[in-house]
């Protein structure tokens, strides 16, 4: 067990470490611009998989939280505050605004508390749009000097930063009590497990993660309009990739959202806007056929396999 722990170990480190030189052999802006868009996909899916695969609430306004991670962070950095602060800042309204809405949220039932997030990341959309609707870009003095490199490393920070706080959040006894909160709300508040708490947490802490995306989704991008970050698409994106990478999980929403960048900017050369409904049947046969994603179908293969060499083992003549 330890050897496997370390061997996972010595995995993870080399991969960041791959990530980390990959601008430096790779001179296409178009490949760092891929690589950025998954490690952002990266971040969104295992924000949205602490609350919806570890918690078990579904959340259609993640949004919300990353749309207003993007604005904060945006208007007080082109304010002249350092970018630092005009992250954290764009990290924790997010926060503080989930708090507020998720206990009267949480008391919603079913689908219920999914419709009610989903009404909270509308509302700031039409409100955004209809407070901002110029294109926000970015001033001479800011164009001067944008460099992709640092987009790249702030997007693979907050990456590496979101899955290793679901990492330890998840084998931590908060997670356990996520978890129980998940499969059996009512026994484990017989167990002395707060849903309620447990549940603000996740979505505390899921929001922050979102808020730190956006920030740096707003350090990255030159121009875009103010209410493009509070669309739908990037919950139903974060949603999707982590349903076809596999919830409840840390490497599911991590494979669901680099498969679903790549095959979707495939897609969108080919065959244009036919690959949002390419996604969608995809989407619906994974839910009802393959519930663990991609990982099911990893692990229902290595099953298949490990039964062969098995047989094939037993087939052999003694001696």
């Amino acid at each position: 067990m330890r050897a496997k722990r370390l061997a996972a170990l010595a995995f993870v480190v080399l991969v960041i470490a791959a990530l980390a030189v990959l601008p430096l052999f790779v001179k296409k802006d178009n490949i760092i611009n891929l690589a950025s868009l998954a490690l952002l996909y990266v971040a969104l899916a295992s924000s949205w998989n602490i609350l919806g695969g570890y918690a078990g609430q579904t959340n259609l306004g993640h949004a919300a939280f990353f749309g207003l991670g993007t604005l904060l962070t945006r208007f007080l950095w082109l304010g002249g505050w350092p970018l630092w602060a005009a992250l954290l800042v764009g990290a924790v309204v997010p926060v503080i605004l989930a708090l507020i809405i998720g206990a009267p949220a949480f008391r919603l039932k079913g689908a219920y508390f999914a419709i009610g997030t989903l009404a909270l990341a509308q509302v700031l959309n039409v409100t955004v749009a209809n407070r901002w609707p110029m294109i926000t870009s970015l001033p001479a003095r800011y164009l001067a000097t944008y460099r992709l490199m640092p987009r790249y490393y702030l997007f693979l920070a907050v990456a590496v930063l979101t899955v290793g706080v679901a990492y330890f959040l998840v084998k931590s006894r908060l997670g356990l009590g996520l978890m129980a909160v998940r499969e059996e709300e009512d026994a484990a508040e017989s167990l002395g497990v707060s849903g309620l708490r447990h549940k603000l947490l996740a979505f505390g802490v899921s929001a922050f993660l979102a808020g730190l995306a956006g920030g740096a989704f707003a350090f990255y991008h030159v121009g875009y309009y103010p209410q493009f970050p509070f669309s739908p698409a990037w919950t139903f994106d974060a949603v999707m990739a982590t349903y076809i990478g596999g919830t409840g999980t840390i490497v599911g929403p991590i494979i669901g959202a680099v498969f679903y960048v790549i095959v979707k900017e495939l897609l969108a050369l080919k065959v244009v806007e036919a690959h949002l409904i390419i996604f969608g049947i995809l989407f619906i046969l994974v839910v009802l056929f393959l519930p663990g994603g991609l990982l099911e179908v990893w692990s229902k293969i290595r099953s298949a396999l490990g039964g062969r060499a098995k047989s094939r083992k037993a087939a052999l003549p003694a001696g």
